[in-house]
C-alpha cells in the first residue's frame, strides 16, 4: 500500500509517517515543496502521476486568530485546497482521510457533540474547515472526515511547549478555564488514522483522547507532570481577549468510532506523560 500524507512537516503529518514507517507501509513525504495544493492542475499532475492508494491529508492553515486577517488565504488552503485533493483522489481511485477539527461546532451546551450534530461555526477557521468537509465529501467518493481538537506532538508549535516554556519563565500564567474539550497527543492520532486508511469504513469520525478538560485544567496537569511551581490563573474566555471567537464546549462523542469498531485513543493525561517523555 502507497500513502501520500500532505503537510508531511507538520505535528499530525510528522507522526504519521513515523507511523506508517514502524508498519512498514509505503509513505509519501508532501509539503509546499513538493507541490501547491491550491493550485488545482498540479495538485492533479502530482497525484496522479505518484497514484497513491490513499491520501491522508494534513496540510492545512491552522493559525485561527492570524485566519480573521487573511480569511482568502485561509480559505484557499483549507476549501479549495482540499477540494483539488478530494478531486485528484477521485480521478486516481485513492481513497481519502480529510482530518478536520471541533471548531465546526458553535459549542453550545455542554454534552458531547455528535458527528451530526448541528454545525455553527464562529470563526473563519472553522468555516474553512467545514467547508473543506463539504468539498472533500461532494468529490471523492471514499472518503473519512475525521475530527479532532487541541492537538500536540513533538514536530512544531502547540499549548503543551508553551506552557513548558511560561512555566519555567514565571510564576503565574493565565489561561481560560470555560472552554472544555478534549487534548490529543498527535501519535496516538496517527495510529487510528493508519488502522482507519487500511479500512473501507468511510464516514465521519471524532477522534481525540480520552477524557474532558479545560484549558486550564490541562495547563495545571502540564505543570505537575512536568514538575514546574507556577501557578495558573484561571480567567474567563471574555477575559483573555483573542480575535478569533473559540467555541466553549468542545467534547466531541466517539460513538461513531464505537460503531465501526475503531479503538479509542487513551487517557489525555496518560498521552500528556508519554509525550513529555518523548520532548
Amino acid at each position: 500500500m502507497k500513502i501520500l500524507i500532505t503537510g508531511a512537516k507538520g505535528q499530525l503529518g510528522y507522526d504519521t509517517v513515523k507511523e506508517l514507517a514502524a508498519r512498514k507501509i509505503e509513505a509519501v513525504c508532501a509539503d509546499i515543496g513538493d507541490f501547491d495544493i491550491t493550485d488545482k492542475a498540479g495538485t492533479l499532475r502530482y497525484i496522479n502521476q505518484l497514484c497513491p492508494d490513499a491520501v491522508i491529508h494534513c496540510a492545512a492553515y491552522t493559525a485561527v486568530d492570524k485566519a480573521e486577517d487573511e480569511p482568502a488565504l485561509c480559505t484557499a488552503v483549507n476549501v479549495q485546497g482540499s477540494e483539488n485533493i478530494a478531486l485528484a483522489c477521485e480521478n486516481s481511485g485513492a481513497k481519502l482521510i480529510y482530518v478536520s477539527t471541533d471548531y465546526v461546532f458553535g459549542g453550545e451546551g455542554s454534552k458531547p457533540l455528535e458527528v451530526d450534530s448541528p454545525k455553527k461555526p464562529l470563526n473563519v477557521y472553522g468555516s474553512s474547515k467545514l467547508a473543506g468537509e463539504q468539498a472533500v465529501q461532494n468529490f471523492c467518493t471514499r472518503n473519512f472526515i475525521v475530527r479532532t481538537s487541541w492537538v500536540f506532538g513533538k514536530n512544531g508549535n502547540n499549548f503543551v511547549k508553551t506552557m513548558l516554556r511560561l512555566g519555567s519563565q514565571t510564576e503565574k500564567i493565565t489561561v481560560v478555564d470555560d472552554q472544555t474539550g478534549s487534548p490529543t497527543y498527535t501519535s496516538d492520532l496517527a495510529g487510528l488514522l493508519c488502522d482507519m486508511v487500511r479500512t473501507d469504513k468511510y464516514g465521519v469520525y471524532h477522534a481525540t483522547n480520552e477524557g474532558f478538560c479545560s484549558w486550564a485544567e490541562f495547563a495545571e496537569e502540564i505543570m505537575r507532570q512536568a514538575n514546574l511551581p507556577a501557578k495558573i490563573i484561571r480567567i474567563k474566555t471574555s477575559e483573555y481577549g483573542s480575535k478569533a471567537t473559540r467555541p466553549l464546549n468542545s467534547r466531541l462523542s466517539k460513538s461513531s468510532l464505537d460503531s465501526a469498531g475503531f479503538h479509542r485513543l487513551p487517557a489525555w493525561q496518560d498521552a500528556l506523560r508519554r509525550y513529555l517523555t518523548e520532548i
